[in-house]
């Protein structure tokens, strides 16, 4: 029998009433496991709602006690992290091991929040003119609302709606309808922490429960991770409609590899950072730029290291990499691979029609490795979100940077290279918004911003870190002066006012 995971409104579960539900699937067995409810319009604007009753105290409350629950909240996720991986393996598919590193990583940021008073100290200018003095200040913008992938279910909520509602606002969750349990478990444990009935809120759904969000009038701001079309769409959604909007869009992340590079830490680090979460990550790497004559040896390498790659199920503690989210997007991730070679590319490993016995009806797919990729294949052109890497070859340093600065995606970028002067010169001229030096994978740590450029990035703000908490919050001036008792009246003037 299946479970149904239901919607979390003003501090409980609710039942949907719309009729409408999806199927979560394990993606090892291809089994349907569990229904999640489909909100409704009506229930939406019952989350809403909630939200805005709450934020009349929570955006009043003291950063004491926003922080004291916080801390709270900080240890109860600390001591489940086991049971958030284990829904999380169970939904997406993604090692045990995978999805403990996924929830380390929200940790952090609720290791930031945790901090937030400090992040939102004002500014305080005294005697700017004769006893007057000038206080900026932040304040939180009320309801906020996140809109989250499927492939880090716990990670990507974290980056948000912990800073959110450090900074005082109450916060709406849409989570992806394809692995929903692991918000719930979270919205439990904030519950348990004392967090305030309607400050953590979760609608699932589809568009329905989507657009609702970025039309309702009740919502300030929206944050998004997702693919470029959808993050297009969110961003001029939510703008029209007057809101606040950081979208984070898709990626197509390029690791250069210069000629003194070594070619065993490149190959380590490709393999890793390209078939990591079965490539469902926006910051694989999925295009190596090979400089010079190190190509050949350096894609000998990478096979060798990807033929050893053991696929499985997410909860056997031998496997490394496991299945896909879906069927369908295997398919599509396939496909890719299965035009490669009409479209100009080596096909050096084709993990197309990968099978794990007693597990035949799983959403599997090997390990694949495209060498010689010219940049008009699709395999280049788009972000596949799967375990594909291509290899592309370049004579100069010159001509890497310039195919990777031509791609329409700038979210992350990396360059290997034993060459300090090289490296320093590639993280000023690459057009990315996180660079790695000798790192695969460049996401920064809680207290440093996450983002991309280009068409990874739509909206002003990146998120978390410091451009975070400004996005969850507004500025506002205040301008005093207490006059002394024995100042003679100044009379009335109509000019303009100058500091004096």
């Amino acid at each position: 029998m299946t479970k149904t995971v239901h919607h979390w409104i003003g501090g409980k579960t609710v039942q949907g009433t719309s009729g409408n539900s999806g199927p979560v699937t394990d993606p090892a067995t291809g089994e349907v496991t569990t229904r999640v409810d489909f909100a409704s319009l009506a229930e939406v604007d019952a989350a809403v709602a909630a939200a805005k009753a709450a934020y009349a105290d929570w955006g009043q409350s003291s950063l004491a006690q926003r922080t004291a629950v916080l801390f709270k909240f900080r240890g109860l996720l600390d001591a489940n992290r086991d049971a958030i991986a284990e829904l999380i393996t169970a939904e997406h598919g993604k090692v045990h091991s995978d999805a403990l590193g996924e929830v380390a990583r929200g940790l952090e940021i609720v290791d930031l929040a945790c901090g937030i008073t400090v992040q939102l100290k004002g500014e305080l200018s005294t005697q700017v003119s004769s006893r007057v003095d000038v206080a900026s200040i932040r304040q939180p913008l009320g309801v906020v609302a996140g809109i989250t992938p499927f492939n880090f279910p716990a990670m990507v909520p974290m980056w948000m709606f912990p800073l959110a509602i450090a900074c005082g606002n109450t916060f709406i969750l849409k989570p992806s309808e394809k692995d929903p349990s692991a918000s719930l478990k979270i919205a439990e444990l904030l519950a348990e922490a004392g967090l305030p009935e309607g400050v953590f809120n979760v609608v699932h759904g589809d568009k329905v429960a989507v657009d609702r969000l970025l039309e309702h009038p009740d919502v300030a701001a929206v944050s998004f991770v997702g693919s470029t079309p959808i993050a297009k769409y969110i961003h001029t959604t939510a703008s029209a409609n007057g809101k606040r909007v950081q979208a984070l869009g898709g990626a197509k992340n390029h690791m250069l590899v210069l000629p003194d590079a070594d070619l065993d830490a490149a190959a380590d680090a490709a393999v890793s950072a390209a078939y990591g979460s079965a490539g469902e990550r926006c910051m694989a790497i999925s295009a190596v730029v090979a400089v010079g004559d190190i190509a050949d040896e350096l894609v000998a390498k990478i096979r060798e290291r990807a033929e050893k790659i053991k696929i499985g199920p997410g909860n056997d503690p031998t496997s490394e990499m496991g299945p896909l989210i879906t069927a369908a997007h295997r398919d599509k991730v396939a496909g890719y691979v299965r035009g490669a070679k009409e479209q100009g590319c080596e096909v050096v490993l084709d993990g197309t029609g990968h099978s794990v016995e007693g597990f035949e009806n799983g959403h599997w797919i090997g390990l694949s490795l495209l060498d010689r990729v010219p940049v008009t294949a699709d395999a280049y052109q788009d972000e596949i979100f799967g375990p594909v890497l291509c290899v592309l070859r370049t004579e100069t340093y010159e001509e890497g940077l310039a195919l990777i600065n031509n791609s329409p995606f700038g979210n992350g970028t990396a360059i290997f290279t034993r060459d300090g002067g090289a490296a320093r010169r590639f993280q000023l001229e690459v057009e990315a918004g996180m660079v790695g030096v000798n790192v695969p994978i460049p996401v920064p740590v809680g207290y440093h911003s996450f983002g991309g450029w280009k068409d990874s990035l739509f909206g002003d703000h990146h998120i978390y870190g410091n451009d975070g908490t400004h996005f969850y919050t507004r500025g506002k001036v205040v301008t005093t002066r207490w006059p002394d008792p024995a100042d003679a009246p100044t009379g009335v003037d109509l000019g303009f006012p100058r500091n004096h």
